[in-house]
């Protein structure tokens, strides 16, 4: 392999590292507090503090990034989201 064809690879490699997505999760006028702290922890594996932090944030923001990572990952976490009743997308 020459130089070149190293350089590229690695290139390529670093942009795959780069290329996160994120779950957003939206405010609605639905769901309680408790419900969506409850529902990260469970889902996202956030601390209590974490959930309560990105929720706070939901309420006066209208959205916020809960979880990054590999899409593969993230899809089934959403869709758990969205069965709890949740408002959430991956982008």
């Amino acid at each position: 392999m020459s130089t070149k064809e190293k350089v590229s690879e690695e290139l390529l490699l670093d942009e795959e590292t780069l290329k996160q997505n994120e779950i957003v999760l939206f405010n609605d006028e639905v769901n309680t507090f408790e419900h969506v702290i409850h529902t990260l922890i469970n889902v996202c594996e956030h601390t209590a503090e974490q959930a309560e932090q990105c929720s706070l944030i939901v309420h006066y923001k209208g959205k916020c990034t809960v979880k990054t990572g590999a899409y593969k990952e993230l899809e089934p976490r959403c869709s758990k989201l969205l069965q709890a009743g949740l408002s959430a997308e991956i982008v």
